[in-house]
């Protein structure tokens, strides 16, 4: 075989390999973009049903698409196409409307149209109270961030949607609020760890259906204690096993 034989196949080698990787990064681009999105927990806002070192698939067309749903949200359209309004206690992730360059993850609480109040900590909905039930107490810090026991109180909202939140204070600044009526085209978030949650309630205000990322569905690992996933050496002691491959209610 000649030199340049030896060449031409090296160089149509490369070029296999690039078109291979290239090929992996649009097929990876387009289930990003349309199907799931991975997304990883920061913060406690949503105790004790998602936990800081969670990591969560998000449905991207359960709500449509926007241009928030395309990466560097290009303002390629206006509203929502193919649009299936979210239903009220999904878990969602959005884009935090005063600053949308950051995701947040809350809970639907009120849909267009309705009026929301808390009053010494429990939630009204149209003023009617949501059915609330203390189930007990959780005393593990991984949950609560709290080294105490901490009240749980189990929620059922008007269309049956039940979960947990918690109750870190008896006297928080979220638990009375004035009364918040959703404009259309928007809806009120909270997270299920009340006393510590920026939310609707404060600085996220209303939010806007275009807003929507999409519906948190399935954790597919979770790890404690600041921990990186890619630090397999913390895993025996960190990795929450019970957790990994658990859907969110």
């Amino acid at each position: 075989m000649s030199v340049v034989d030896k060449s031409q196949k090296k160089s149509g080698g490369i070029g296999e390999t690039v078109s291979v990787i290239v090929q992996a990064l649009l097929i990876a681009l387009v289930i990003r973009t349309f199907f799931f999105q991975p997304f990883s927990i920061p913060s406690g806002s949503m105790r004790p049903t998602l936990l800081e070192g969670d990591y969560l698939f998000v449905t991207k067309w359960a709500y449509g698409y926007s241009r928030y749903s395309f990466p560097f949200s290009p303002p390629l359209f206006s509203g929502r196409v193919w649009e299936s309004p979210p239903e009220r206690g999904d878990v969602v992730v959005f884009k935090f409307p005063p600053n949308p360059s950051l995701d947040y993850i809350k809970r639907v609480i009120g849909l267009p149209g309705d009026r929301i109040q808390v009053r010494d900590g429990q939630l009204y909905i149209n003023n009617e109270p949501v059915a609330r039930e203390r189930i007990g107490q959780i005393n593990n810090e991984d949950i609560t961030e709290m080294n105490r026991p901490v009240d749980v109180y189990r929620e059922t909202l008007p269309n049956g949607v039940s979960y947990d939140t918690l109750d870190l204070s008896t006297n928080s600044i979220g638990d009375n609020t004035r009364e918040f009526t959703v404009p259309e085209g928007h809806y009120f978030m909270m997270g299920d760890n009340r006393d510590n949650s920026t939310d609707s309630r404060f600085s996220v205000g209303f939010v806007p259906e275009d807003h929507l990322v999409g519906r948190a569905n399935i954790i597919f690992f979770s790890i404690a204690g600041g921990a990186s996933p890619l630090e397999i050496w913390e895993w025996p002691s960190e990795l929450r096993w019970s957790r990994i491959f658990s859907w969110v209610d």
